[in-house]
């Protein structure tokens, strides 16, 4: 593999800009600041409007994208956003969301979960199923219909959405349609790496590629208060002990990423279980790519995989009554 010379100077540019993750500028700062990413033009969406729902911690915010609020019940994606636990919010992927809503024809429900260090594991993950169940819940209010129902994320929020399919599996509901996972968090265990990981590009990626090994060892104790955590498979899905019966899943990987064998790994493990698990790899992409697709074309294929399958998806899925 050859990294895109205009990839590679992206990076290097950014990487002398924006502070590692485990510097003390980044843990006060929003991480990478607003403005530094070259985002793709957010379309417009007919409906946006920022929400309340009901969380384990307390109100927990969520925006509410509805692409035609004069149509009939559409499906919907709950989305929940990147940055390993402890950086993002609902504007940082706000243009994301804008993106999948506008280019899938679905609604879309952002979810503005707790983060580390000050809500440490498993906060997040009670506030990602809290909002699936309300969404299901609330599916006429939103114009959503119930039986159309997918979770989608990237990064930490990937892995919050496989966790949540997992969850809503053995949690009586609701019933999804879809996952579709964007080189997601998948095993928090193994930090710091060593030469046996079985996870070869936390080697080959694991410097380099904006996010580092490094970084995500940071990540990881950021996010769970014991390291023994990451066996639980709340935190670590691939670690679930059955993995049947879960949604038909997506699961976008790129080449220059160190959670690539991972998410990899994850699909293999859902399709043996008997899961219908589809892989794409980004060729030339790197970890943090999504949503820049305006700027470089591996960007944009990452969009159009994700966007493109949700919509096709979607749009002919009925849940069995």
């Amino acid at each position: 593999m050859t990294l895109d010379p205009t990839i590679r100077r992206f990076i290097d540019g950014l990487s002398t800009t924006v502070p590692p993750v485990d510097s003390g500028q980044a843990a006060r700062t929003s991480h990478p600041p607003r403005g530094a990413w070259p985002q793709t033009p957010a379309p417009r969406v007919a409906l946006v409007r920022d929400l309340e729902i009901p969380g384990p911690g307390g109100p927990l915010g969520a925006r509410h994208y509805h692409p035609d609020p004069g149509q009939a019940a559409l499906p919907a994606v709950v989305y929940y956003h990147g940055g390993g636990f402890v950086f993002g919010d609902l504007d940082t992927h706000d243009h994301i969301c804008r993106l999948i809503a506008a280019r899938s024809g679905v609604v879309v429900v952002a979810v503005d979960y707790r983060l580390a260090p000050r809500h440490r594991f498993p906060a997040a993950v009670q506030d990602a199923f809290t909002a699936l169940r309300w969404v299901g819940d609330n599916a006429s209010a939103l114009g959503v219909d119930p039986d159309r129902l997918a979770v989608c994320g990237d990064s930490a929020g990937g892995g919050l959405a496989a966790v949540a399919a997992i969850l809503a599996r053995d949690g009586g509901g609701p019933e999804l349609a879809f996952q579709a996972l964007v080189y997601p968090v998948i095993d928090l265990g193994g930090y710091p790496v060593r030469p046996d990981t079985p996870y070869e590009s936390r080697i080959s990626n694991g410097t380099g590629y904006l996010l580092t090994s490094e970084g995500m060892h940071w990540f990881a104790g950021q996010y769970l208060g014991d390291p023994r955590d990451a066996t639980d498979f709340r935190a670590s899905p691939i670690r679930a002990g059955d993995l049947s019966g879960l949604a038909p899943a997506l699961v976008v990987t790129a080449d220059f990423d160190p959670l690539r064998d991972e998410g990899e790994a994850y699909a293999r493990a859902l399709a043996a279980a008997g899961v219908p698990a589809t892989t794409v790899r980004i060729n030339g992409g790197f970890h943090g790519m999504f949503g820049m697709g305006e700027s470089l074309p591996p960007c944009r294929q990452a969009e159009d995989v994700v966007t493109g399958t949700l919509r096709a998806v979607l749009s002919r899925t009925r849940c069995p009554d």
